[in-house]
């Protein structure tokens, strides 16, 4: 028999869809809930080696679920299962360290390969997400951009280049001291802080853009 799972899921459909599915593969489901707390507190009792979890369910959310588990040391490996694309759900699951994070749409035919990759300890967040981030995030700092003077944005390339505040000046035909306020400027509308270097590794990591 394989590895131990709790399943819930608000939706009775996905519920019995996805517990007959893995059952049918030989997957061990030992518990299954329609709600937050039942899911938890079947987590706790039963020790699953996975909880598949929907990720908006009464009375507890995956993610508050997943926050307790990790802040009660409860080994247990989540795997989110939703129809949320919004990034910052998708990070807050990163930041929880859970293993699995698929969409609804694609759950039946993710979900085998999602289990197998958390059981050896390798995180699966379903390839229909990754696209709609980066797009997202681009547009983010395409937004950014466009609070930069044409000015800031040639020192933020140059900057890319690893010119320093003196080269810099040469090349715009300016003093270094009009460059390093440029700087500061650029520092404070990318909002960053931090390392001395910060402008350098964000000009480096955004030279698609630039």
């Amino acid at each position: 028999m394989k590895s131990s799972i709790v399943i819930a899921d608000d939706h009775p459909l996905m519920l019995k869809g996805m517990t007959n599915y893995l059952t049918s593969i030989n997957y061990n489901i030992i518990g299954s809930a329609t709600d937050g707390q039942s899911a938890y507190n079947l987590i706790v009792k039963l020790k699953p080696e996975i909880a598949i979890l929907d990720i908006r369910m009464p009375n507890r959310s995956g993610i508050e679920i997943a926050e307790d588990c990790k802040k009660n040391n409860i080994s247990t490996k989540i795997i989110l299962i939703t129809f949320d694309k919004r990034e910052d759900v998708y990070y807050k699951a990163k930041e929880l360290n859970i293993y699995g994070y698929i969409l609804k749409e694609f759950a039946v035919e993710e979900i085998e390969n999602c289990i197998e990759s958390v059981i050896t300890n390798t995180p699966y967040f379903s390839q229909e997400i990754i696209p709609n981030l980066e797009k997202s995030k681009n547009n983010n700092d395409l937004t950014v951009l466009n609070k930069l003077t044409r000015t800031e944005i040639k020192i933020l390339k140059l900057i890319a280049k690893n010119k320093t505040s003196p080269e810099i000046a040469d090349n715009l035909c300016v003093s270094s001291r009009t460059v390093d306020k440029h700087r500061s400027n650029i520092v404070n509308k990318l909002k960053l802080e931090g390392k001395h270097n910060a402008l350098f590794i964000w000009a480096n990591n955004h030279k698609d853009i630039l």
